[in-house]
């Protein structure tokens, strides 16, 4: 269960990291690392939160090359299915590794520094990404690779942007924004203008005709579900630990552990289980144990023991693993490997939307419920209060002791009903992913499939 951080839309970068699954993908590798270096630079010393917010965006469109040239690289390394199939287990193994260390880093950072520190650690593992990635990687290159579409960039940022912004506006502020429904209008109309974009050029950043084959489809649906489940666990449970139960940001890092390591667990054992089973058995049953520990989630309270909620976070854990390694594997083996690019970018862009998606469907729900349950005593400030429980806290510790503690509970008690709706939402959201994923891999009824090698032509074409 690897948590990245939130990129600029990889499918921006489709038109060179496909077309570059060797040298252009290694140079784009490299010059990501370079940016996403820099970029950290100011994110750390920002004076100002506007400054932070523009280090972010750049942080951002860094992030976004390196996820996609990695799995290009990949698939352009390891041509043996059996040695692709255990490098991705690999390749995700590492990230949720990552994903492990990443809050244990930053807690100790916070604990002794002060808060720039956490983009300041960005900059030595860069250098070594660059160091060794300059000396190792190979290098080949696409013969065709087809020019960037700025147009299609364009309308792919513009909706997917408009979209998630939409979302998030009217999840925080109600539904009388007229800006954020211009918006989400706007967002909607430019995916339907990139969509029928790509039908029409000869070279396109998204080959739509990759969606006809029903595996391939299933497995970037089953992809972008897990993300937006997974969501409720990655970023919610987090401020479980620390608002409601009270633990530090590194004790909150080491509780998330047994998530992240079963994850590990689960994608080294993701390529044995799918050619035992198939992936079609696999990646349903994957996305179901994924639902089955939100469903977990949704009987949490505040003094729900630690051991229970690790329970639920290995069966998450598995099951994501499992389910992100099988789908990315699935994705790559479907092109050529001059096209890897594009098929890594799907991947990606998935997972960036799943997360946007996420947080923004799963976010609106707890916080819906957190407002409506959250009980403000007279001398509190309702809006401060009201608009999280970290507010909530900051706001208590003002107040009188009596009342203070009285608004602590109510808007910790408020949050965890907020958790427990958005996990159940979550859950049945996976479960039905499941039977999609289900039916899209076996084909869907009056359609025949088309098998691998066929899509790859299609690729070329």
């Amino acid at each position: 269960m690897a948590t990245r951080i939130p990129s600029c839309s990889p499918v921006c970068w489709s038109r060179w990291a496909p077309s570059a699954t060797g040298s252009a993908g290694k140079k784009l590798l490299l010059i990501g690392a370079v940016g996403f270096g820099l970029a950290s630079i100011p994110a750390a010393y920002a004076p100002t939160a506007g400054v932070l917010i523009a280090a972010r965006v750049l942080l951002g469109v860094a992030g976004a090359t390196l996820m996609p040239s990695t799995l290009s690289l990949i698939r352009n390394i390891f041509t043996d299915p059996k040695q692709r199939s255990l490098a991705i287990g690999i390749w995700g193994s590492a990230a949720s590794a990552g994903a492990a260390v990443g809050p244990l880093v930053g807690g100790l950072l916070l604990d002794h520094f002060w808060w720039g520190s956490v983009f300041l650690i960005n900059i030595p593992v860069m250098v070594l990404l660059v160091v060794i990635g300059a000396k190792v990687l190979p290098e080949s290159r696409d013969p065709h690779p087809g020019r960037w579409d700025l147009p299609s960039v364009g309308l792919s940022m513009v909706g997917v942007v408009g979209v998630v912004y939409a979302i998030k506006e009217i999840a925080a502020y109600g539904p009388a924004q007229p800006f954020a429904w211009i918006a989400g209008v706007a967002g909607a109309v430019a995916l339907v203008l990139f969509g029928r974009r790509q039908k029409q050029l000869e070279s396109p950043l998204v080959d739509l005709r990759l969606f006809a084959n029903a595996r391939f489809s299933g497995a970037v649906l089953a992809d972008l579900l897990t993300i937006v489940g997974l969501t409720a666990v990655a970023f919610f449970v987090s401020q479980f630990f620390q608002l409601v139960q009270g633990y530090s940001p590194l004790q909150a890092g080491l509780r998330e552990i047994p998530a992240v390591a079963a994850a590990a667990v689960g994608a080294l054992c993701a390529g044995r289980l799918a050619a035992a089973l198939s992936p079609r058995v696999v990646v349903p049953a994957a996305l179901a144990m994924v639902g089955l520990g939100l469903a977990g989630i949704v009987v949490l309270t505040a003094n729900t023991p630690y051991l229970q909620i690790a329970v639920i976070m290995v069966v998450l854990g598995l099951g994501a693993g499992v389910s992100t390694t099988v789908t990315a594997d699935l994705i790559l083996s479907s092109v050529r490997k001059e096209k890897a690019g594009a098929a890594s970018a799907v991947s990606e862009m998935a997972y960036e939307l799943g997360t946007a998606l996420g947080i923004a469907l799963l976010g609106t729900i707890l916080t819906a419920v957190y407002r409506a349950q959250i009980v403000v005593p007279a001398g509190a400030d309702p809006i401060t209060a009201g608009d999280s429980v970290g507010g909530a806290l900051s706001e208590a510790a003002h107040l009188p002791a009596a009342m203070g503690a009285a608004l602590a509970a109510s808007a910790r008690t408020a949050f965890v009903s907020g958790l427990q709706l958005a996990a159940g939402f979550g859950a049945v959201l996976l479960l039905v992913a499941a039977v999609a994923a289900r039916w899209f891999m076996l084909g869907r009824p009056g359609q025949e499939s088309v098998d691998e090698p066929e899509l790859a032509e299609i690729t070329e074409r």
